[in-house]
């Protein structure tokens, strides 16, 4: 027999028995002094924390950001200078389902990226879709309570969903993606990633740029339908995490194109539509992507719990040459994802090794739950506060981002009025869809409305209707083929439904 590790304690110390509790005589009951028992029941009775609120389930990979272009004039971020190669930790995600959900719904899949720089962490999480449903972090807890079981059947409530969707317009963008063909991707090689939020980058000279963050699928985008989804799910609820483990373990590594979109800082205050509005996206044409790279995901996590179930991304986590942008629901994540982690993870969760940047590390944060930092985090020992005389860890000048030039108007950036919600769906469903695509998103609409009221279904196809009069005729007629017709003339309509054109 080869030599193998001696089994211990969490101390250390060599366990002689790890098949019998020790009791008093043969019959006897148990000694509380049998401490590894105890021991290991405590630890079983603890091994679960809290899953995220959102994006519960998930499957990630380790891998290698490389830069090939040149961006050097929009940033001086080192990790996005010419032949930077960064290493990175992937995540990807459905929002509404909890851990043991199925891997294949119809759901938003979030598209969260770490990147270890040698100036700390640069975190972007985002989605595979440019778009969400909301611009204002104000309503995502409400949104957020829609996807989520409802508090006297406890079963997920389709009425909640389109009842909050009807009444909230600037979701329509988000929801005809969500209900097309990209809305259930095969597995996470498949389908795009986004930073979706307008971030900022800044350069040497202290200029800033607006920019879109598009992460390009070099697999090809391959969708199920729903019935297909329905028959895998039947078969198995580990579709993704078992397509992406295997695909790395085979050696066959999944890589996606990394490109920005770029808007100079001043045009932000004449551009036709806000463009810190989450709702939106950026015409291609008026701001072409720009090569920027790739990212390559080679190396699948020894421990899923240690490395993926820990894993803490959040917007907060920028570093010099990036930023944030005045978008409300990036601002509001700025501070609602690091209160989460530190929530479920932990005081100090950026110290759990795989959140744990790979360059040094100094700061005056002390004890609390999961302090393993030791007494020279700041630099010295001595140095526990800041200013100080100890040699301890001091400002850095040249980090300093440049000053907003945005004006801020009122009117210009208001969130609540004065918003064209249907031109960009327009495009999409008139322009970039096929009919194929376009009879496929009703269908799959009219499925989800299943059990729906008829004043929101109502409530809803008029928002579609002024989307385009073949988006509206195409749902209501998907409605009836699924024996969920009903008369429209006949449907009281409230006063939040709109009754005229934009």
């Amino acid at each position: 027999m080869t030599d193998r590790p001696t089994l211990t304690t969490t101390a250390g110390s060599p366990i002689p028995d790890n098949q019998n509790s020790v009791s008093a005589g043969e019959r006897g009951p148990l000694l509380l002094q049998d401490y590894q028992l105890i021991e290991k029941l405590a630890h079983q009775n603890r091994e679960r924390i809290p899953e995220r609120t959102v994006h519960a389930k998930g499957w990630g990979a380790h891998g290698t950001l490389k830069i090939t272009g040149d961006i050097s004039r929009y940033t001086k971020a080192k990790a996005l200078q010419p032949g930077a190669e960064v290493p990175m930790l992937a995540r990807f995600s459905t929002v509404a389902g909890e851990q043991g959900a199925a891997d294949h719904e119809r759901d938003v899949r979030g598209f969260a990226l770490k990147f270890y720089t040698e100036e700390g962490n640069w975190d972007l999480v985002g989605n595979n879709t440019p778009v969400f449903f909301v611009r204002d972090a104000y309503k995502f807890p409400d949104f957020i309570h829609t996807q989520k079981r409802h508090p006297r059947t406890n079963m997920r409530s389709p009425t909640a969903m389109w009842d909050f969707w009807s009444l909230s317009p600037e979701s329509l963008h988000q929801v005809t993606i969500l209900m097309s063909d990209r809305g259930l991707p095969v597995d996470p090689m498949h389908m795009n990633g986004y930073g979706s939020h307008t971030y900022s980058l800044w350069n040497d000279a202290g200029e800033r740029f607006w920019v879109k963050f598009h992460f390009k699928t070099e697999q090809g985008h391959k969708h199920y339908s729903n019935a297909e989804a329905e028959q895998i799910v039947g078969k198995t609820r580990e579709g993704y995490q078992e397509a992406l483990y295997n695909t790395i373990e085979e050696g066959r590594f999944p890589r996606w194109k990394m490109q920005i979109q770029v808007m100079p800082e001043l045009e932000a205050e004449t551009c036709s539509f806000n463009p810190f509005d989450l709702t939106k996206v950026w015409p291609h044409a008026d701001y072409p992507p720009i090569d920027v790279g790739h990212f390559e995901l080679n190396r699948n996590p020894d421990n899923y719990f240690s490395e993926i179930e820990n894993a803490a991304f959040s917007p907060s986590n920028i570093v010099p040459g990036i930023s944030w942008s005045p978008d409300k629901m990036l601002q509001a994540r700025i501070f609602s994802y690091a209160d989460a982690h530190r929530h479920r993870l932990g005081t100090h969760y950026e110290q759990i090794p795989v959140n744990r940047p790979k360059c040094p590390v100094h700061h005056y944060n002390r004890d609390g739950e999961m302090n393993v930092y030791g007494g020279s985090i700041s630099g010295d020992v001595n140095a526990y506060y800041e200013p100080n005389s100890f040699n301890g860890a001091v400002e850095q000048p040249s980090a300093k981002e440049p000053p907003l030039k945005v004006s801020g108007n009122a009117d210009r950036y208001d969130h609540r009025t004065g918003h064209d919600d249907y031109s960009q769906v327009r495009a999409l469903f008139a322009e970039v869809m096929d009919d194929g695509e376009r009879q496929r998103l009703c269908a799959n609409i009219a499925g989800a409305m299943a059990g729906v009221p008829d004043y929101i279904k109502e409530r809803q196809c008029r928002h579609f209707d002024l989307v385009h009069p073949d988006y509206g005729a195409g749902v209501r007629k998907a409605l009836a083929d699924a024996g969920e017709g009903y008369d429209p003339n006949g449907i009281p309509v409230d006063e939040n439904t709109p009754q005229a054109a934009e």
